[in-house]
């Protein structure tokens, strides 16, 4: 007798998710929980789906996770070169 295994299949989110959540994150400009994150966002998305595309957002360098929320971290070159000009050398 043959055995049947049932593979789930992860969906992948959509790139307009993806940015999505991203505008949402540097629109907060600070830490937020995971709860505050859904309500902001403009449209609803499922619980595993926004998980996935925050592990991504992490593993890529543009947010963290950490205990008290997620927050936004990345900083393009351009800006870094105006931060830098504007800063003071230690």
């Amino acid at each position: 007798m043959m055995k049947h295994t049932q593979n789930q299949i992860m969906h992948s989110p959509t790139l307009d998710t993806v940015l999505m959540v991203e505008h949402t994150l540097q629109d907060a400009k600070e830490v937020i929980k995971i709860a505050e994150l859904k309500r902001r966002l403009p449209r609803k998305v499922m619980h595993q789906t926004l998980m996935r595309i925050l592990d991504y957002l992490q593993a890529s360098g543009k947010m963290l996770i950490t205990t008290k929320g997620v927050v936004w971290t990345y900083t393009p070159k351009n800006m870094m070169q105006l931060l830098k000009k504007g800063g003071v050398e230690i």
